[in-house]
């Protein structure tokens, strides 16, 4: 029986939806099936055999709907391997990956019990076009360009990756 994989997204303007939607794909495509849901949505503990929590930083955090995934499902996402893919930096830039890598570390830092098998940061989109309340009322964010550091043949590069480590830690808790 192919293992059962929960993706769970936390969004706020839907590019991380997309993100989340083709880590299932390609999820499937290396033999795993996968769900994919909003965390905000998940109200029972998740009983599939693995997790892959998709979760853009925001001013340094961790969307709030990842941060109660997190906090809510404790006890079960310390059962089942777990991996974690964050969209952060939109621009190219080495600084931007290093300010993420550590704005990331110090959000996982509060969570000491968190280990997922795999960490994964991408490149996200800034679009102020889909700017929600109360952010789209603030003029320095709706007067920025749009920005989209994605890079889908790195992305989906590291999705295969990730299908690999939760695998091998599945064939491990076997």
């Amino acid at each position: 029986m192919e293992p059962t994989v929960l993706v769970a997204y936390a969004t706020r303007s839907g590019s991380t939806a997309e993100l989340a939607q083709t880590v299932a794909e390609i999820l499937h495509e290396q033999g795993m099936k996968a769900e994919v849901l909003p965390a905000r949505e998940i109200h029972s503990t998740p009983q599939a055999s693995a997790v892959v929590l998709v979760a853009a930083l925001y001013m340094g955090q961790l969307h709030r709907d990842a941060r109660r995934f997190l906090r809510c499902y404790r006890t079960r996402l310390t059962e089942v391997p777990v991996a974690l893919f964050v969209p952060g930096p939109v621009q190219n830039q080495e600084k931007d990956w290093t300010g993420a890598r550590q704005q990331l570390d110090r959000q996982l830092a509060k969570f000491p019990w968190f280990s997922p098998v795999a960490t994964k940061i991408v490149g996200g989109v800034w679009n102020p076009a889909r700017l929600g309340f109360p952010f789209k009322w603030i003029p320095v964010l709706r007067n920025m360009k749009a920005m989209d550091a994605r890079d889908w043949d790195a992305i989906r590069a590291a999705v295969r990756d990730v299908a690999a480590c939760l695998q091998a830690a599945l064939h491990a808790h076997a």
